[in-house]
Parts: C-alpha cells; sequence; structure tokens
C-alpha cells in the first residue's frame, strides 16, 4: 500500500508536470519525506520519496520514484570528499536505499534529502528561467520576490548545490524557495499543499512581472523578407527542404526528425535578434541536453529559392560541425567521453519553421518543444535585462559529464529499425497492416497509407500515437497525392527511408472476359502505382544521402502461369522486373530494392475479401472458406501463408542482416514448385 506522503507526492508531482508553464517534459524533480515501519527492526524510519532518474512528473507513478533512509543520506555529510569528487556521492546513493530503492536516484536527490522541509519542488518553468538567465537576475529575484525567493548563482547540479540550498533555507526561515542561476526553480513546504502552492507562487509570479514590466519587443523589430510564408506556401517548402535537413542532421549517425511552424518559432524566426540570440545557446541543463548548444540557424530570408536554401544549409552545416568540434577540442579533457557527434539538433529556417532531431521521434519532438521553452525564456530575459545563458565551459561540462555520459550508456539497445521512417502502401488491412505493425514493433516509424484516410488513421491508432504511426490519404495512381503523402510523411518523421509498395487489388477472369477497363485499373493500381511511389520516394532518399529500402510486394503469379488470371500475373510480373531495374539504377546511392512473392494469403487479406477469393474459389470448384487450406495442401510445406509471414520477409530485408542484398524476390508461399525462380 502505498504510504500518504508518496501518494500525495505522486498527486502533486501529476498536477505541476500536466502543465508545461511549470516545468518541461522529463524535467524537474519532486520529493516528500515520511515515516515507515522499518521490516527489519519493526521501528519507525524515516524515508525520502524522490522522482527517479529519467523520469515524468506528470506521468509520474509510484514505481518511477527512488526511495531513501534520510538518516543514511544525510550522514553522508560527513564523508563528502568535497566539490571536486562530488560526483562520487551519486554511486553513494545506492548505499542510503530503502529496500531495494524503487527508481534510480537522480543527480538531485541531495538537494531534496539536505533541505529541511518535509516537501520539496525543483522545477524549469520558462519564467523562473528567465530570471536565472537575466544578467542581473539576482537584482531582479530580489526586486520581484522580496526576501520570500533567494538567488542562488549557477552551480552544476551535484551534492554541493544540495549543501548550498539547504544553508539557504535554514539562513533564511522566511523564504519559500530559490532561483537558481541559469537553470530554475526550487521551493518547498511543511505539507505537499504548502509546497505545491509556493512553486506555483514564485511561477506565476514572475510571469506576473514580465506581462507587466517587460517591453513589448524584445527580439527586436521584424527584419523585412523575414516574415513567415503563408501557411501552405511554408509547409510546402518545409517538405521540400526536410530530406536534405535530416541528411545533415544524421551525417554522423541516423536521426528521426520533428518539423513545427508554431507561432511563438514563427515570430523569433523573423526578428533582428535571431542570429545573437541563437548562437547564445540554451542555458537550462535540461534544455542544451537536448538541443545541444546552439542551432543552426539558415541565414536567408524566407522566400529564398530552394535550390538557395539547399546550398546555403550544406555550407552552414560544415562551419556548424566545425564549431562544434572546436567548442569540443577548447574544454575537453584526456577523462573526457568522445565527441558524441557534431550535427545540430535544432535547425531554424525564417518564414518556415523549426527541424528537430533526436534518436526517436518522441526525442526529436521534445527537443523542438524545449526550444521553444528557450525561446520563451531568451524573451522574458531579453524583456526585462540581457539573456545571459551559463558559459559554453559550464555547458561542456554538463553535456559531457562523467554521469551524463554513464546514464546514456545504461539505455537499452536500439530495436533492428530505430530511427527508420517507413512508408506503408494499402497499409489499412491486409498484408500491408501486418507489414506496418512489425515494422513499428521493432522500432520504425510508420506512415500508413491507403486510399481510406479513415481506416488509415485507425490503423495507425492502433499501434500507438502520432510518435510512433499517422494515417495518411494515397491514391496510388495519382502522382501528386503519393506527393502529398510523401510529404506528409517527412513533415511527421524528417524524411524516409522505407518504403513498401503494397497497395493492391484483383480481379479473376480469363482472357477473353478481361476488359480494357479490368486491365487498366490492375495496371494503375500496382505497376503504375508502384512506379510512382518509387519515382517521389527515391527524390527523398537520394537527397538524404542516408541509403535506404525499397520492397515490392510481387506475387507467386508474376512467376507462375495460373490459370483466369492475365492482368493481375502481367502487372505483378511488371513489378517483378521493377525490382531489378530499381536495383540496378539505385544502388550507387546505397538505395537496396527488393522484392516478395506471396501466394495463398487469404486471411486477413483484403484483396480475397473483395471477391477476388470467391473468384479463385469458383475456379478450383471449392468452398471460399476452404481455400487457406485449399493452398496450403497444394504447397510443398503444407502450411497455410499469412499476412504476418509476409511482414516477416519484410523485416529480415530491410533489417541489418541483409544489408548486402539487393534484387532479390524471395518467395512466401510455402513452397510452389512451379514458382521457383530460374
Amino acid at each position: 500500500m502505498t504510504n500518504q506522503a508518496a501518494a500525495d507526492l505522486i498527486a502533486r508531482s501529476n498536477r505541476l508536470g500536466a502543465d508545461p508553464k511549470n516545468t518541461n517534459y522529463a524535467g524537474g524533480n519532486t520529493s516528500a519525506k515520511g515515516t515507515e515501519t522499518d521490516p527489519v527492526t519493526g521501528e519507525p524510519v524515516e524515508l525520502l520519496w524522490v522522482k527517479g532518474s529519467g523520469g515524468d512528473l506528470g506521468t509520474l507513478k509510484e514505481s518511477g520514484l527512488a526511495v531513501l533512509r534520510l538518516d543514511r543520506l544525510r550522514d553522508l555529510v560527513e564523508v563528502y570528499p568535497g566539490v571536486e569528487r562530488e560526483d562520487e556521492m551519486v554511486a553513494a546513493f545506492d548505499y542510503t536505499l530503502h529496500g531495494k530503492g524503487g527508481a534510480a536516484p537522480s543527480i538531485d536527490t541531495a538537494m531534496h534529502g539536505l533541505v529541511d522541509a518535509a516537501h520539496v519542488d525543483h522545477l524549469h518553468p520558462d519564467s523562473g528561467i528567465a530570471i536565472a538567465t537575466a544578467a542581473d537576475g539576482e537584482e531582479l529575484t530580489g526586486k520581484i520576490f522580496g526576501d520570500k525567493v533567494v538567488w542562488v548563482p549557477w552551480r552544476r547540479p551535484g551534492f554541493q548545490l544540495g549543501l548550498d540550498i539547504a544553508e539557504i533555507k535554514a539562513k533564511n526561515p522566511q523564504a519559500v524557495g530559490c532561483i537558481l542561476g541559469g537553470h530554475g526553480i526550487t521551493a518547498w513546504g511543511d505539507a505537499s499543499e504548502e509546497s505545491e502552492r509556493n512553486s506555483l507562487w514564485i511561477i506565476d509570479t514572475a510571469a506576473a512581472y514580465l506581462a507587466e514590466h517587460g517591453k513589448a519587443d524584445p527580439f527586436g523589430a521584424v527584419v523585412p523578407g523575414y516574415e513567415p510564408l503563408p501557411e501552405a506556401e511554408r509547409r510546402a517548402k518545409a517538405a521540400a527542404l526536410a530530406p536534405t535537413i535530416r541528411g545533415l542532421a544524421s551525417y554522423d549517425r541516423p536521426q528521426v526528425g520533428h518539423f513545427t511552424d508554431a507561432d511563438v518559432v514563427l515570430e523569433f524566426l523573423s526578428r533582428e535578434q535571431l542570429a545573437p540570440l541563437a548562437a547564445l545557446g540554451t542555458s537550462c541543463p535540461d534544455h542544451f541536453l537536448r538541443t545541444k548548444v546552439k542551432p543552426l540557424v539558415l541565414d536567408l530570408p524566407a522566400d529564398a529559392s530552394i535550390e538557395d536554401s539547399i546550398a546555403r544549409l550544406k555550407e552552414l552545416h560544415e562551419q556548424y560541425r566545425a564549431d562544434y568540434q572546436a567548442y569540443y577540442d577548447a574544454y575537453a579533457t584526456p577523462e573526457s567521453p568522445a565527441i558524441r557527434g557534431a550535427d545540430p539538433a535544432i535547425v531554424l529556417v525564417p518564414g518556415v519553421g523549426m527541424f528537430s532531431f533526436g534518436a526517436n521521434k518522441q526525442t526529436a519532438r521534445v527537443a523542438g518543444e524545449f526550444y521553444v521553452n528557450a525561446i520563451n525564456v531568451m524573451r522574458g530575459a531579453e524583456s526585462l535585462s540581457t539573456y545571459a545563458p551559463i558559459s559554453d565551459e559550464e555547458k561542456f561540462r554538463i553535456e559531457y559529464w562523467a554521469l551524463e555520459e554513464a546514464k546514456l550508456q545504461r539505455m537499452p539497445k536500439p530495436k533492428t529499425h530505430a530511427t527508420r521512417i517507413a512508408l506503408v502502401t494499402g497499409a489499412a488491412s491486409g498484408i500491408g497492416k501486418a507489414i506496418a505493425t512489425r515494422l513499428a514493433a521493432e522500432g520504425a516509424c510508420v506512415v500508413i497509407a491507403d486510399l481510406d484516410l479513415e481506416k488509415a488513421q485507425a490503423a495507425a491508432a492502433e499501434l500507438g500515437n502520432s510518435d510512433v504511426a499517422i494515417g495518411v490519404q494515397a491514391n496510388v495512381t495519382d502522382a501528386a497525392a503519393i506527393q502529398r503523402a510523401i510529404d506528409d510523411a517527412v513533415l511527421a518523421f524528417g524524411g524516409l527511408d522505407l518504403v513498401v509498395n503494397n497497395a493492391g487489388l484483383s480481379l479473376s477472369k480469363p482472357l477473353l472476359e478481361t476488359t480494357e477497363a479490368d486491365w487498366d485499373l490492375q495496371h494503375d493500381v500496382m505497376a503504375k502505382g508502384s512506379f510512382l511511389v518509387s519515382k517521389a520516394a527515391a527524390k527523398v532518399l537520394i537527397e538524404q544521402g542516408l541509403g535506404g529500402d525499397i520492397i515490392y510486394i510481387s506475387s507467386k503469379n508474376s512467376v507462375f502461369a495460373g490459370p483466369n488470371n492475365i492482368a493481375y500475373s502481367a502487372t505483378k510480373a511488371d513489378q517483378a522486373h521493377q525490382v531489378r531495374l530499381l536495383a540496378v539504377e539505385l544502388g550507387e546511392y546505397g538505395i537496396k530494392v527488393n522484392g516478395i512473392n506471396p501466394d495463398g494469403v487469404v486471411r486477413g487479406s483484403g484483396i480475397f475479401a473483395s471477391g477476388w477469393g470467391a473468384n479463385r474459389a469458383k475456379t478450383y470448384g471449392i468452398e471460399e472458406e476452404d481455400l487457406g487450406k485449399f493452398y496450403a495442401q497444394r504447397t510443398i510445406l503444407k502450411r497455410e501463408v499469412l499476412p504476418e509471414h509476409v511482414a516477416n520477409a519484410v523485416f529480415v530485408l530491410t533489417g541489418p542482416e541483409l544489408s548486402h542484398t539487393t534484387g532479390l524476390h524471395i518467395p512466401v508461399d510455402a513452397g510452389v514448385a512451379a514458382a521457383f525462380l530460374r
């Protein structure tokens, strides 16, 4: 049963974390102190419950709390070796845990344990960080809060910061909290409600002061030509630039992207202070760990051509990498972790918006959210004073902190398709849906494209939220519709890596009953449709420079001459040869093109459900419900083929094991000798 103090802590944390004005995603931490019975002695024992490392306040559960014995935690003060060796104290936390201890304690645990208050909140509100990063932040703190909030000069999070804040509280009994220079706020209270009330009072008081006393144009005047483009125009430009930008952001390692053209971003990009403020970078440790020390800013007006924008972005990327290497070299010591990559995490395009990048979609999206936080912070600081973030040297000490490196090393190994962005056509049902499901399970971001938008969106929702999958409408016979779907894909996830040409239909008729319309329909959807999708996707894959995969779901019928099947089999043979042709043409770009030849996929198949099954059953003189068994019995293995078996083949062809395979067709037919490839 949850202790009441812990239960109150979780409820408070969820309330505070649910409102972005209070703190960023996974930012800040909260704690509560209380008493439980020690199961060993049967005596009361004082405990500290504190949000564990890496958790998020808004979604915090009991499992996300670290639980420590307060007496042992405070005894660490007696063996503290000093600020030069304070990192050693993190390992010492393990010896203060109560029982198994719950979640791993974070670097801020000392702050919560050493401050003499039953409840403590450490948060990263934009309004508070605006004061914390103002050049005269200490003076502003006194002016805004009087003696109820105390200024704490910048200090890297750790044991010493906990000692500092504990001392400040002891010397200032009237105070309800602190502004932590360059970082955020900390508040406390004897009851959970009091701590929450004090936190919100600091946040809201800072926000009200900024609103009343801040100047109206802290970012300066609008620069002519840098105003936001009309929505349709800016999103078209964003889609056109996205493959280039993702390729640049993925020079060292593949990244997933996120795009936003929120008003707060576009307004910042249009102002004269854009370049100097962006160059200063972010300040709050949570911010720059996600956004890097500074963004890459395209220094061209909104109406610059796509060609000029791409050329300039590539020049700026070279300079960015050189600058980042210089930053690393300036502050790295022999003990520093190796450089983790010199590419930008944030790319700003005036008139268009912001691209943000990370190891997965959620990380990329959150990085963008953090940079929006940083814009708000810069606006607030500049409106009252001058924005003065912590130094690059201090940023480096956190970015390449041994404790941060250890945290990264503890992260689970990525799945095989992590960072890969897949577009699957005809994916709202049947084989396409099975493929999309498998790719998402293996870590890919998936775009489900289907003629039926509602069904595509429903299928995507089954896989997870929009960080995992989206549904788009795509008529594969229409080049413009295909381009819209691919634009949606690159704006959702930053680019494209893997395309599955699965959309199809079939009409089972003998030659003399096959009409010209029957022939045209099947060739338009499968032969022409695959060609159009591959052509549009190849432009993205080539521009990114990251290689990629194109998969054709062809058919055993591309090889086997079955009865009453002229139009379908002919178009499948067309698809099969497209595989060979494109494998040769696209290989120089590292793009693999392979095919899969299924047969007899009855259960879950959209094609069979649409009448094809009934026609094939009639052709073979059996009942439609027996068709799957019939197909299985005519195979060498006597096994029925399901959509999941085709998905397995897509997984293998696009995974790391077959990285050197292109131009191949894999049969997934349980063995049909007449369809063996020769």
